[in-house]
């Protein structure tokens, strides 16, 4: 594989910790108001870059002081920038309020997210793996992504989607189409049973199998998750940390197990890799603040792993 490109948004994120409820016409102090890297795309192009993947962020970032930190933090990673779009728009901006226990809801103004991809931009060439990083994140994604992940297959390259919650409520019609084109399908157990209108994830998640996913990755949050493919389910167990802070973890999992794939390992491999990548990044505030490098991540995961278990190749 010559490399990864990451298509979704890029965002400047201000997160405020802990709020447990809100309480209009009152101060509330709280713990931690930092901000940093966030949108989807960035986040697992950041992720990938981190792990020694050769990565690129597709998309649009606004010509102001957030973007400039945005790009800053991307190519402190290694993340490469040649396909990013700058524009008038202000970066897009989210706010995240992170619960005690580290869930989280978002404040999301998509600023110059709303002009990537319309109208339609070709698919840059130089990779060999495409990923649509939450396809209900960027209206033009919403239009555009079968006919990129359509383009990248006929480059022979492979393709990943990342679900992301739909805020708009239009789920399987705009996610239909990218499935038959989807190598790889990275879905959280709620987006899948919204997905499919059924209450069991597992059951949602074969559903997706069925209309044309070649192989879904449930996430399941500190259950670790399932890889399900036409042979069967491949279980991988969470691994057990302190949680701080989800923000951004089903975006470090993807970037994982991109990295772990570009390397050539199996998907046994990449799921325990990327379930390691996705427990690392919920023991620190913000999105990317708790990624590591291949080294130390297998590192940790030597450690955190039963004894009977193999560690991942560290090449």
């Amino acid at each position: 594989m010559s490399g990864i490109l990451c298509a979704g948004n890029a965002a400047w994120d201000t997160l405020v910790r802990p709020v447990d409820e809100i309480r209009w016409g009152v101060s509330v102090w709280v713990d931690r108001i930092e901000a940093g890297l966030g949108g989807n795309g960035a986040n697992t192009a950041y992720t990938a870059a981190k792990l020694g993947a050769p990565a690129a962020f597709w998309g649009s970032i606004g010509e102001d002081e957030a973007g400039a930190r945005i790009v800053q933090c991307l190519h402190s990673a290694g993340v490469i920038l040649d396909y990013v779009r700058r524009s008038a728009l202000p970066s897009a901006a989210t706010v995240a309020l992170v619960g005690t226990g580290g869930k989280r809801s978002f404040l999301h103004a998509p600023g110059a997210s709303l002009e990537a991809y319309s109208p339609p931009e070709p698919v840059p060439d130089g990779f060999s793996h495409l990923h649509v990083a939450n396809v209900f994140s960027v209206p033009g994604l919403r239009r555009a992504a079968p006919a990129m992940l359509a383009a990248a297959r006929s480059r022979g390259w492979t393709t990943s989607v990342d679900t992301g919650w739909d805020s708009k409520g239009e789920w399987l019609a705009v996610l239909a189409p990218c499935l038959p084109l989807a190598d790889f399908l990275f879905v959280n157990e709620m987006e899948a049973c919204h997905l499919t209108n059924l209450e069991d994830s597992a059951e949602a998640a074969r559903r997706l199998l069925e209309a044309g996913a070649a192989c879904v990755i449930l996430k399941r949050g500190e259950a670790g998750c399932d890889v399900i493919e036409p042979g069967g389910v491949l279980r991988m167990n969470g691994l057990p940390v302190e949680v701080m802070d989800t923000t951004g973890a089903g975006d470090c999992f993807a970037g994982g197990f991109l990295a772990a794939r570009w390397r050539g390992l199996p998907h046994s491999d990449c799921a325990r890799f990327a379930n390691a990548v996705g427990a690392l990044s919920v023991t620190a505030l913000g999105a990317t603040a708790g990624v590591r490098s291949w080294q130390e991540t297998s590192a940790w995961l030597r450690r955190s792993s039963p004894a009977n278990v193999p560690p991942i190749p560290n090449h």
